[in-house]
């Protein structure tokens, strides 16, 4: 595990010399050991097993009862296939936050079964189904993440309550500095309240990162949120993480009635 933010320094060095050259020259050997260092950062911190996917449907405001009776037709579908490599994480709508999105997370047994998937569903009923829901939705956006080593995503559950996305849109290099900050805070977090899941994303927008949380309610997440100021090592994590990212969303979501974690 990293002691200092000496490796990070280095990497961010780096990323900038391979920006340049990229920029100014397209060279391959720069594109190439731009590859490599994305590929060194993920497995120092990624858990590896799986690839998530997070697809944000935004859907008409006055069709959002007949988008959930085709979102539940489709992503229960693909649980019941057994010939498919997928399984649902969760679904959720939006209480606070873009208020007419919808948050759907997909577990993939790495990127092979993400490949196997996809050309499964693409040449199957499973298509029509899913453009059912297409005449509903304003906007969709698609997303694949790897889980973080020290946060691996909850097993199905029912607990009740709300649940807490926060995103964070990290300043490039960070990565590593992020993971160590982390992991050494979160065990403040941990005495209180148990994390559901956390991702690093890999394609789609990038050097972004995720974590989710649930809590009986907001008023549960206020007051845990409190406690966790009152252990050593949070306040840190908080000061850090405003340093290493550009921007940060909290959303809160209640899950849909088919979410296997709700």
């Amino acid at each position: 595990m990293f002691r200092t933010y000496a490796p990070r320094l280095l990497a961010g060095s780096s990323r900038r010399s391979i920006s340049v050259q990229s920029l100014l020259h397209g060279s391959p050997e720069a594109k190439k050991a731009g590859e490599a260092e994305i590929l060194q950062h993920s497995r120092l911190v990624g858990r590896g097993k799986y690839v998530h996917e997070f697809e944000i449907h935004r859907v008409k405001p006055d069709k959002r009862k007949e988008y959930k009776e085709a979102a539940e037709k489709y992503y229960m579908g693909l649980v019941k296939d057994e010939r498919l490599h997928v399984k649902l994480t969760g679904s959720w709508e939006t209480e606070i936050g873009d208020k007419d999105a919808i948050f759907h997370i997909l577990e993939y047994e790495n990127y092979g079964g993400y490949d196997k998937t996809c050309e499964l569903i693409n040449n199957s009923e499973h298509r029509k189904v899913y453009e059912e829901m297409l005449p509903y939705l304003t906007s969709r956006t698609s997303q694949l993440n790897q889980e973080f080593a020290f946060f691996p995503t909850a097993p199905p559950h029912s607990q009740g309550g709300v649940f807490e996305l926060r995103t964070y849109q990290l300043v490039p290099g960070t990565l590593l500095e992020w993971e160590n900050t982390w992991r050494r805070g979160i065990e403040a977090r941990r005495k209180f309240v148990a994390p559901v899941g956390a991702w690093f994303s890999q394609v789609g927008r990038l050097h972004q990162v995720h974590h989710m949380w649930q809590y009986s309610s907001l008023q549960h997440r206020k007051e845990t949120r409190e406690k966790a100021w009152q252990v050593d090592g949070w306040a840190e994590t908080v000061d850090k993480t405003a340093q290493l990212a550009k921007t940060m969303d909290s959303f809160v979501l209640s899950p849909l009635s088919y979410s296997p974690l709700k």
